[in-house]
C-alpha cells in the first residue's frame, strides 16, 4: 500500500510547486509591465492645461467660494424606479499635513448607495482643497457586489513635498492589481480633481457661464493624466412638484488617451444646487425630489443720502432758550468764582496797568516775563546773574544749567580771592617778624632775641584766642587794626624795660 501512496503524494507536491512558479512568473510579468508603462509615461511628455483654464481657476472670488451647503439626489432607473441616493456636501474644514501644520481648507464629501441589476453598489469620495481649488488629499472608493465576480476600485491622491503621488488598486474577484504614479506639482497647473469638479460646477452655475476653449487636466479611470473640457448646453426648465426653475446645463468630458471619452451632464440651478446628473451611456440618472431654497445674489443698496440743511438756531425757540439758559449759567459761575478769588482780578488789573504804562512791542513776551515769577517750578533767581537777559520762553532745563554754571564760576572766583588774601597775610607777617632785627644794635642781640621770643609767644597766644572762621573779605581790616595796636603796646613795654635796665647800670 505504501508503494501506491507515494507516487500520488509526489505528484501533488509537484503540481503545487508548479502553480507557485506560475504565480511568481505572472507577478514578475505584471511588475515588468508596470515598470515599462511608467518608463513610457516618463518618456512621453505630460499634457498641459492651457492659459484659459489656468486663468479661470485663478479668478475665484470669496463670494463664490462661500457656496457651502449639502444636497441630496435620488438615483432612479430609466423607468423611474428609485435605486438609491446620492449626497454631496461642501463645507469649511482644517487640514493637517505631514509636518503637523493645520491650514484652513474646503472639505468635500460625496457618497452614494444603490442597486445595479439587483446587486449592491456604492461609491464614496472624500478630499481636501485649498481656496484656489488645489488638491491636498483625496480618497475614492467604488464597489459592485456581483454574486459571481465582485469588483472593487480604490484610488488615493496625496501631495508629498513637490510631487503628487497617485495610488490605485483594482480587485476583481480574488485578483488585485495595484499601481503607483508620481507627477511633479509643476506639471499639474490647471488640474481638476474629482472633488474640485463638484465645487467648480457650483461656481459655473453661479456665474451662468463656462470658460470657452479652456482645457483642464484630470485623471482617467486608470489613473493617467489626460485632458478635461467643459461645454455649455444651454438652459432648460425643470418642474419639481408645483415649482419650476431654470437649469444651466454643463457637460464634462474626460478625454482618456487609451479608453473611450467619459462624459457626464450636470443640470445646475442658479445658486449652484445640482438638480440632475446624467452619465452618457448609462440608463439611470440622479434627480432632486424636493426644490431647495434658492439663494439669490446679495445686492447691497447704497445708503440714503440726506442733504444738510442750514441750522438757524436763533429762529428755533428750543435751541435759543437753551442758549440763553446756558449763557446765564456760565455768567453766574464766572461771577461766583471771581468773588471767591479776588486775587485773580487784582493780578489781571496789575498786568493791564503795567502793559499800558510800558506799551511793549511784544505783548506775549512781556506777559510771560510778568507772570514768570508766579510759576511754582521756576527756580529762584541767583544773586549774581549773567549780563544777558534770559527769555521767559526758554526751557527751564537750559536756564538751570546756565545758573549752575554761573554759580560754579562765582565759587571759583571766591576761592581764588581767598587764596590771594591768605598769601598777602603770610607776606605781611613775615615782613613784620623780621623788621626789629634791622633796628636793634649788635650789643643788645641777646636782649632783642629774648624780646623777640616773648613777642612770638604772645602773638601765638593771641592767634589762638582769635576765631578765624570769619571771611577774610569782611573781617580782615578789623583784625589787622587790633593786631597792630597790640604790637605797639608790646613795643612800648619793651622800650620801658630797656630804659629801666640802662638806669640800673
Amino acid at each position: 500500500m505504501s508503494s501506491k501512496v507515494s507516487p500520488t503524494g509526489t505528484k501533488a507536491k509537484s503540481q503545487h510547486h508548479v502553480s507557485q512558479l506560475l504565480q511568481q512568473q505572472q507577478q514578475q510579468q505584471q511588475q515588468q509591465q508596470q515598470q515599462q508603462q511608467e518608463q513610457e509615461q516618463q518618456q512621453q511628455p505630460l499634457p498641459e492645461a492651457n492659459a484659459e483654464a489656468i486663468s479661470f481657476l485663478n479668478s475665484f472670488r470669496l463670494e463664490e467660494l462661500l457656496l457651502f451647503f449639502p444636497e441630496t439626489l435620488a438615483i432612479v432607473s430609466d423607468t423611474g424606479e428609485p435605486q438609491g441616493e446620492l449626497t454631496i456636501e461642501v463645507q469649511k474644514g482644517k487640514y493637517k499635513d505631514n509636518q503637523g501644520i493645520l491650514t484652513h481648507c474646503l472639505m468635500v464629501h460625496a457618497f452614494s448607495r444603490g442597486f445595479l441589476d439587483k446587486s449592491l453598489c456604492g461609491s464614496s469620495l472624500l478630499g481636501y482643497l485649498s481656496n484656489d481649488l488645489e488638491l491636498m488629499e483625496q480618497h475614492s472608493h467604488e464597489f459592485i457586489k456581483f454574486p459571481i465576480l465582485p469588483m472593487e476600485r480604490k484610488m488615493s491622491i496625496l501631495k508629498q513635498d513637490d510631487q503628487m503621488v497617485v495610488t490605485r488598486s483594482v480587485k476583481e474577484g480574488e485578483e488585485t492589481k495595484t499601481g503607483v504614479s508620481v507627477f511633479p506639482c509643476e506639471s499639474l497647473k490647471g488640474f481638476v480633481s474629482s472633488i474640485a469638479n463638484l465645487v467648480l460646477l457650483r461656481v459655473m452655475a453661479w456665474r451662468q457661464s463656462v470658460p470657452s476653449g479652456a482645457r483642464f487636466l484630470a485623471l482617467d479611470t486608470e489613473g493617467k493624466l489626460c485632458y478635461c473640457t467643459y461645454q455649455s448646453l444651454g438652459f432648460q426648465t425643470i418642474q419639481v412638484g408645483h415649482q419650476q426653475a431654470e437649469m444651466f446645463i454643463v457637460e464634462q468630458t474626460i478625454h482618456s488617451e487609451e479608453g473611450i471619452p467619459f462624459s457626464c451632464q450636470f443640470y445646475l440651478l442658479s445658486d449652484g444646487h445640482l438638480a440632475k446628473r446624467v452619465q452618457v451611456g448609462s440608463p439611470g440618472c440622479c434627480i432632486i425630489t424636493k426644490m431647495p431654497l434658492l439663494r439669490e445674489e446679495d445686492v447691497f443698496e447704497p445708503p440714503p443720502k440726506f442733504d444738510k440743511k442750514p441750522l438757524v438756531w436763533e429762529e428755533d425757540l428750543e435751541l435759543y432758550s437753551k442758549f440763553l439758559n446756558r449763557k446765564e449759567q456760565l455768567r453766574l459761575s464766572h461771577t461766583s468764582y471771581l468773588r471767591q478769588h479776588p486775587e485773580a482780578q487784582a493780578l489781571i488789573s496789575d498786568f493791564l496797568l503795567f502793559l499800558l504804562l510800558r506799551r511793549p512791542d511784544d505783548v506775549v513776551a512781556f506777559a510771560a516775563e510778568h507772570f514768570g515769577p508766579f510759576a511754582t517750578l521756576r527756580p529762584p533767581i541767583p544773586a549774581l546773574r549773567s549780563s544777558h537777559r534770559p527769555s521767559p520762553f526758554r526751557p527751564l532745563e537750559e536756564e538751570e544749567e546756565e545758573e549752575e554754571e554761573e554759580v560754579e564760576e562765582e565759587g571759583e572766583e571766591e576761592e581764588e580771592e581767598e587764596v590771594e588774601v591768605e598769601v598777602e597775610e603770610e607776606e605781611e607777617e613775615k615782613e613784620y617778624y623780621y623788621a626789629d632785627d634791622y633796628d636793634v644794635d649788635e650789643d643788645n642781640v641777646e636782649e632783642s632775641d629774648y624780646v623777640y621770643d616773648q613777642e612770638s609767644d604772645y602773638v601765638n597766644d593771641q592767634e589762638s584766642d582769635y576765631d578765624y572762621d570769619y571771611d577774610y573779605d569782611d573781617h580782615y581790616y578789623e583784625e589787622s587794626v587790633i593786631y597792630d595796636d597790640e604790637i605797639e603796646e608790646n613795643e612800648e613795654n619793651d622800650d620801658n624795660d630797656q630804659g629801666l635796665d640802662l638806669e640800673k647800670d
